[in-house]
């Protein structure tokens, strides 16, 4: 999850399964009430806490708001709000996913079911590009040549093969001497069409089924 959702910034984590699914963060500015902004932020959190959600208010005084969003951005947290006066007197807070850093001026009146949607929509998204960038990796190969190709490319590798473990051990063999060591991964449940006359792309022999194959790291 680290390796396939993480950025430059650090985690990014599906609202399933983070710890603190919100964090709460007041932006006072400048003669602002802050107690009045700190109680607001206990407020929005006692209400989503209470709604199920996993949150948490940060109303440390020695750190900036810029630190603050800085430090939960690496930690991964899925939802930021943050809590402002000129926000507050329009009844709104603003919301910031960690996904796709977008921001959304939400009433708080209706945040209970925005958070809610904000979630499925973030769980979604995170698993659409996921799938788009494993997809985009793959690629299938029938012949020695095209293997090292894609190995070097570093490729997730979709190949026939005759399914027998010498063959397994040669190709590692000869991959690690050659580009990077191979390795076979796994063989799909749903298997592609294997059309009669296949051959394994590393000895020649029939194929008898389909497998992805990798670098080993």
């Amino acid at each position: 999850m680290v390796m396939v959702h993480g950025d430059d910034k650090g985690l990014v984590l599906l609202p399933k399964v983070a710890s603190i699914q919100t964090i709460v963060i007041p932006v006072p500015t400048k003669d602002a009430d802050t107690h009045f902004i700190s109680d607001a932020c206990f407020n929005i959190a006692a209400q989503l806490s209470e709604s199920g959600f996993r949150v948490e208010a940060d109303l440390r005084d020695n750190y900036s708001p810029d630190w603050k969003h800085s430090h939960w951005e690496l930690k991964g947290v899925p939802l930021r709000i943050e809590v402002e006066a000129k926000d507050l007197e329009k009844k709104q807070v603003c919301c910031v996913r960690r996904d796709n850093c977008e921001k959304l001026g939400i009433p708080v009146v209706a945040l209970i079911k925005e958070v809610k949607d904000m979630f499925d929509k973030i769980q979604q998204n995170l698993f659409d590009v996921a799938k788009h960038k494993r997809d985009a990796s793959i690629q299938v190969i029938r012949t020695w040549d095209e293997f090292t190709v894609a190995l070097s490319n570093k490729k997730l590798i979709l190949a026939p093969w005759c399914d027998e473990p010498e063959v397994e051990e040669d190709v590692t063999s000869r991959t690690k001497s050659e580009i990077c060591a191979a390795k076979l991964l796994c063989s799909p449940f749903d298997q592609p069409e294997l059309s009669e006359g296949t051959l394994c792309f590393a000895s020649g022999k029939p194929a008898k089924k389909w497998t992805y194959w990798g670098r080993s790291y």
